[in-house]
């Protein structure tokens, strides 16, 4: 029986733990793969607000997870949407990237038609109802039979370490293997191997596949293997976060909203993570361009609060990725292998992901084990850089100057090539799924890798639109008035006006009558208390 040694708990090891051993093992059930867990008591846990995207659906199906006690012990909300707030402009405009979009037909121009419309509704408010769902606060389902016609799509905001901690009891009973400790030295073999690690109180833990949950210590893939990091910050700037938590007893708004907010400020932007019991904010920022003590200032005047109320802490990050996720035995996963600031919500995406190609890719025998790592990391690192490239996006199509970041933000220099590469596409035609089938774009240059370490994938990064497809860019083009200006000069005010489909304004107009209140069904599906506050529409008991 193949052993597999996850070093590091947290969410990224214990969604591991979780995945592989109801991929594998069939929940424990029929055991084909030893699973322990080393997790150490003594480094500090970070309990924030984390969002996630629809593909988490999957990995809780696999796991074997409930959805409604899953919700419970999670303090879980939905999430339809991702909301973004002075990012085009510094006056309070706004825009959503939702999860549902209307698809009128086999072939689809509705982007074209709102390019060359007078753009007076937001593209994503003629293409689907749910940017309007989310701003009278609905929820995404009904509390009775549903009959509000296709679903709607959703992910969930919830508590980290409280998800953690669910994976972990969740995952323990059905087989996994628990140690509470340190590890202080890996044994690495003559061939670059793993062979054991060693815990503080001397035992070695041997294994056939390491998993480096450690976070950005990363403690087997870069402490003891040396693999190295791409660094990104050229085209992402930030690199650190003042985060604070806002408990509801005492900072209730009168609603739970069912989107992220992410709203633009002088050097990065602000999340908003709406859970059961309170809010996570973080300011993610560039310490080029601020200090931390002006940051927490700005994160104060964003919630409204006195500063010495708020109980603020700093944590730092290095956007990139590790060149190789997985080096011989050994694979990281989640920090420990790379790590793009949360703007879309996909930290523990990465997490996931990781765990299901693993699961697809689970070498059963060392034999093939270089063979099955090959395509691991190219599937990771394309993933990575598509993640880039889309984050990068939402950056360099401002049009703020009112602070030197965001003046330098949206410099070319500061824009990956395969997204000038597609912009620049764009501006021919609009965005569709044939964009995607490679990045061979005229006038594209692609510059492999001089460097032969690690045998590094020489091969040019390919984005599969595996996380985001032209209709997500769209979202984001659109909302930031891609080629506004352009099309504005070019045709003046001949142009028509914004149409929207039937479908949505349909939908729109039944919303209040057949989704209730995000608050209410949590209070009701849940058992999520009534805050004092918390406004109740007539007719939502």
């Amino acid at each position: 029986m193949r052993k597999v040694v996850i070093v590091g708990g947290g969410s990224a090891g214990w969604t591991t733990a979780a995945y592989l051993n109801g991929a594998l093992n069939d929940r424990g059930q029929n055991k084909q793969v030893d699973i322990t867990l080393i997790e150490s008591p003594d480094i500090p846990r970070i309990s924030i607000g984390e969002a996630t995207i629809p593909t988490i659906e999957h990995t809780l199906a696999v796991i074997g997870v409930e959805e409604t006690d899953f919700m419970k012990k999670t303090d879980a909300t939905f999430k339809q949407s991702i909301k973004y707030t002075n990012w085009l402009h510094n006056d309070n405009s706004f825009y959503h990237h939702p999860f549902s979009r209307t698809r009128p037909g086999p072939i689809d121009r509705s982007g074209q038609r709102w390019m060359e419309s007078l753009r007076n509704i937001p593209f994503m408010e003629t293409v689907t109802a749910q940017p309007i769902i989310c701003e009278i606060n609905r929820s995404p389902k009904s509390l009775g039979k549903w009959d509000f016609g296709a679903p709607l799509k959703y992910a969930y905001h919830m508590d980290a370490q409280k998800f953690a901690d669910y994976l972990r009891d969740f995952s323990v009973v059905r087989g996994v293997t628990h140690i509470q400790a340190n590890v202080t030295n890996t044994k690495v073999s003559e061939n670059g191997y793993i062979q054991h690690v060693v815990l503080d109180d001397s035992s070695e833990i041997k294994g056939d596949l390491f998993i480096d949950c450690t976070g950005f210590r990363a403690l087997l893939i870069n402490k003891a293997l040396g693999v190295p990091y791409e660094d990104f910050s050229k085209w992402l700037f930030n690199d650190q976060a003042i985060v604070a938590q806002f408990p509801y007893d005492s900072y209730f708004p009168g609603v739970i909203r069912p989107y992220t907010t992410a709203t633009a400020l002088s050097n990065g932007w602000v999340w908003d993570i709406p859970m059961q019991s309170r809010r996570s904010v973080g300011y993610v920022h560039s310490s080029r361009y601020t200090d931390t003590e002006s940051a927490r200032s700005e994160l104060i005047a964003y919630q409204g609060c006195s500063s010495s109320e708020l109980e603020t802490r700093l944590i730092k990050f290095r956007v990139g990725q590790r060149r190789k996720a997985w080096q011989g035995n050994c694979i990281a996963i989640g920090l420990a292998g790379g790590f793009v600031e949360p703007l879309e919500s996909t930290g523990l995406y990465m997490c996931d992901l990781a765990a299901v190609m693993l699961a697809e890719h689970f070498p059963y025998t060392d034999q093939h084990m270089d063979q099955l790592a090959y395509r691991f990391n190219r599937i990771i690192s394309n993933r990575y850089y598509e993640i880039l490239d889309f984050i990068n996006m939402h950056f360099c199509l401002t049009r703020r100057t009112d602070t030197q970041y965001w003046k330098d933000i949206q410099k070319p220099e500061h824009i990956t090539d395969r997204l000038l590469a597609k912009l620049e596409h764009w501006k021919i035609k609009a965005p569709t799924r044939a964009d995607f089938d490679d990045q061979s774009f005229y006038g594209y240059t692609y510059n492999a890798s001089s460097t032969d370490s690690f045998d590094i994938d020489p091969r040019p990064p390919v984005d599969t639109a595996g996380l985001w497809n032209h209709e997500s860019y769209e979202a984001i083009l659109f909302g930031m008035d891609f080629r506004g200006p352009e099309f504005n000069q070019k045709y003046g005010t001949s142009r028509q006006s914004a149409k929207v489909h039937p479908f949505v304004i349909n939908r729109v107009k039944q919303a209040p009558q057949k989704l209730p209140p995000h608050h209410i069904w949590l209070h009701h599906q849940l058992g999520m208390p009534q805050w004092k506050t918390a406004y109740i529409p007539s007719g939502w008991v």
